[in-house]
């Protein structure tokens, strides 16, 4: 998968499954591309997220819940991700 094919599918699982007033996702590979874990295919992802939904919630079960919409990108295509939300 290209990566803007995969911000892409994570933008629209996010939207569909929490109420969001804004989302912005950000390719971070290229800072990683030189560690000896990098991994052809995987991307290093960063979420800005601004969501009423998700304020309500401790960090730790928002991030919970991201993880569990995410699980199949994570799996397949993620190999951090990094997770804002204001």
């Amino acid at each position: 998968m290209e990566v803007n094919e995969l911000i892409l599918q994570v933008k629209k699982k996010i939207e569909k499954n929490i109420i969001v007033q804004n989302i912005v996702i950000t390719d971070k590979t290229f800072l990683h591309k030189k560690h000896s874990s990098h991994t052809i295919g995987k991307f290093h992802l960063e979420l800005s997220i601004v969501s009423d939904e998700l304020k309500e919630l401790n960090k730790i079960d928002a991030t919970k819940k991201i993880y569990k919409i995410l699980d199949d990108e994570i799996n397949k295509y993620i190999h951090s991700i990094k997770i804002s939300i204001n």
